[in-house]
């Protein structure tokens, strides 16, 4: 039996009368009968057709219309087109001159589905203009829902870690705004215009547009957005030969260039009036306040909303055309397919991934540090060397203001010089040796200004938990009798894409109370650091220090270093440091001191 055969439905007849047969399937793919109200009704006039297999057959037809149906809908092309359209229309309803209403978004729930989308959607689906418009998009939305989360808010330094520390999901992986930025965009798509089109939220960044951004008119975008930027008096200041550029030059300069001559080359293949290749360059201090659409000083807003409005029009003049053909498609039920197709804050080059320790840390996250500290010193034919691991632990209370506490185990061996090396103190043994926890006590950490995200002052006070370390009773010294207040203030600057420098000034008052007239030593060390960034995990630095003692006799010691840190994760870190020590007391006897040092942080 043929296989037209065996799809024949069995029929019967009535009588011996002839039975006109048909097969179905055969009949539909040759004579495409439409699907119409009147459609069974036909058949049954011309044909003799079991009902049962005709409301099969009906049945199979509507399946498969309708799971085609769905496919379509649920295609990467289809969603995303859906994500790209509700895109638009919030930035349409919300943004205005460069301006976020984010009082408006916080009382709707517009924003809401769109972040799950973000969440949701696969990456590995998008290719081409359509991941990097998809991403463009997700920044610009990511910036604005953190910005919720904390609303509201004067800048978005006042949230710790806002861009590199809080996570939010992009395509089912948590990421950070940087890692958004850096790894899933830059670092794939390499295009500097990318820097005129994702907007962190402040003043400072070029400004965020009303429209979302298309793939299929995203490279016109890009060029436009930059164009407008480049040209704007406002964020590209050019006065004769010279010219104030915009930090993110400055934070990004591997970018567009990594020289004077590529970025202004790069500025000038966008602008309508050239910047003198001699130009003397320089770059003003970033804006960081809130771009939210209201508190602007008049004469501000007279400036600056006047240009933005102008680059909202002209680049929406360009936009438009694409997006009204793309509805049209729409309406046609004819989508187009999409083309072929993560505190500090944001910095370029290695500065950007660095851990910045000045800083406090962001509300209910947890920093420990565990330092280990090995001091020996030879001098008047003795060594003497001293072990101290400190263990510190920190909590963010707010996002400015961290408690913790600080734990000193000490271990101290006396020998006859040259006859031990200095890691002896590790073991028992010498004319004497102890171990003792020598302090134990609070301390606080806090950031007192918003424009100074960097700075911040701790204080602790280590309270001695054993008899006699000062070794009065026949004993050695191990360390102070009485408490020690210990206060440092610090601050670190950022240098360039791959430097930066921290100073601090610390106010130390040792032996509390104590009725020697030696004790009560009062100094006020100064500590500078030069840090390099060779790659985003790792640190090489150069110390010094000097540290004047405020008593009777007059005392000081300074101390000249080299060390290197490395980030295993953002959130695990270990750091190696080798001292050369000097003091008074070691200059008049021709001593010499040093210190190796091991730290470790976590954070959780």
């Amino acid at each position: 039996m043929s296989e037209v055969d065996q799809n024949r439905p069995e029929m019967m007849s009535k009588g011996r009368e002839e039975v006109k047969l048909i097969n179905l399937r055969d009949k539909f793919v040759r004579f495409a009968i439409p699907i119409t109200p009147n459609f069974a009704a036909s058949i049954r006039q011309n044909y003799r057709i079991n009902p049962t297999m005709f409301k099969s057959f009906l049945t199979s037809i509507l399946m498969f219309f309708m799971f085609g149906t769905m496919l379509v809908a649920g295609s990467p092309e289809r969603l995303q087109g859906d994500f790209i359209a509700d895109t638009d229309a919030l930035l349409k309803r919300y943004v205005k001159q460069g301006r976020i209403d984010y009082t408006g978004i916080k009382a709707s729930d517009d924003l809401k589905p769109l972040i799950s989308k973000i969440a949701q959607t696969d990456l590995a689906s998008l290719k081409g203009n359509a991941k990097k418009a998809f991403l463009i998009n997700a920044y610009n939305l990511l910036v604005i829902n953190q910005v919720l989360e904390n609303y509201p808010l004067a800048s978005v330094l006042d949230v710790n870690g806002f861009f590199d520390a809080k996570k939010q999901t992009v395509g089912g992986r948590k990421v950070t705004l940087n890692q958004l930025e850096k790894d899933l965009l830059l670092k794939e798509f390499k295009d500097a215009r990318l820097h005129f089109v994702l907007v962190c939220g402040a003043l400072g960044c070029p400004p965020i547009t009303n429209f979302a951004y298309t793939p299929d008119r995203l490279e016109a975008q890009l060029t436009k957005q930059t164009q407008l930027a480049l040209n704007n008096p406002s964020f590209l200041r050019v006065n004769g030969d010279k010219a104030a550029l915009s930090k993110i030059f400055e934070w990004y300069a591997s970018d567009f260039g990594g020289n004077k001559a590529a970025v202004i080359a790069f500025i000038n293949k966008y602008r309508d009036e050239a910047v003198p290749a001699n130009a003397k360059v320089s770059y003003y201090e970033y804006d960081w306040t809130l771009n939210k659409t209201s508190g602007r000083a008049a004469a501000e807003k007279k400036e600056k909303m006047e240009a933005i409005d102008a680059m909202e029009k002209e680049a929406l003049a360009e936009g438009t055309e694409g997006r009204g053909e793309m509805d049209m498609e729409e309406r046609m039920g004819l989508e187009q397919p999409l083309q072929n197709s993560l505190s500090s804050p944001p910095g370029g080059g290695n500065n950007s991934a660095r851990y910045v320790v000045s800083s406090t840390i962001r509300k209910g996250s947890a920093e420990i540090k565990l330092f280990n500290n090995l001091y020996s010193q030879e001098a008047a034919g003795e060594r003497s060397s001293f072990f101290t691991a400190s263990l510190s632990a920190l909590y963010g209370v707010t996002n400015r203001f961290n408690a913790g506490i600080d734990l000193r185990y000490r271990r101290v061996r006396y020998d006859e010089a040259g006859a031990v090396s200095n890691f002896a103190v590790l073991s028992d043994g010498g004319t004497f040796s102890r171990t003792a926890i020598s302090g134990f006590g609070p301390k606080v950490r806090i950031a007192p200004f918003n424009n100074l995200p960097n700075f911040s002052i701790q204080s602790a006070l280590w309270i001695p938990l054993a008899d006699d370390l000062e070794g009065n009773e026949g004993g050695r010294f191990t360390d102070w009798n009485k408490p020690t207040w210990f206060t440092q203030v610090f601050n670190d600057f950022p240098i360039g894409s791959n430097f930066s420098l921290f100073a601090e000034v610390d106010f130390t008052l040792e032996d509390i109370g104590s009725e020697d007239t030696d004790a009560n030593r009062f100094s006020t060390p100064l500590t500078g650091i030069l840090s390099y960034f060779p790659t985003p995990k790792a640190t090489l630095y150069g110390l010094a220090s000097y540290a004047p003692y405020w008593q009777e006799d007059y005392d000081y010691f300074y101390q000249l270093g080299v060390g290197a840190k490395y980030q295993f994760t953002p959130n695990f870190e270990v750091e190696l440091l080798a001292v050369a020590f000097e003091t008074e007391f070691l200059n008049s006897v021709d001593g010499n001191a040093g210190t190796v040092n091991l730290g470790i942080r976590v954070n959780l």
